[in-house]
């Protein structure tokens, strides 16, 4: 299967037997990002997080009282 990397426009190939290739395939809304780019913005968000500056904002999970 031909996909094309969401940043840097790169086409790869990957094997259309992955569960990757299935959401893909069956799910629009996900898209694919080369190893490259995830390694660079994994890279740069740990970084940030060593600054100290950097603030996760989170949704709270309210427990019910059952």
């Amino acid at each position: 299967m031909r996909v094309k990397c969401v940043l840097c426009d790169k086409i790869e190939n990957i094997n259309s037997d992955t569960l990757q290739a299935k959401r893909l395939r069956n799910r629009p809304i996900h898209t694919y990002m080369c190893e490259i780019c995830h390694e660079r913005i994994a890279e740069k968000t740990n970084n940030r997080i060593a600054t100290g500056n950097f603030k996760l904002y989170r949704s709270r999970v309210e427990k019910d009282d059952w």
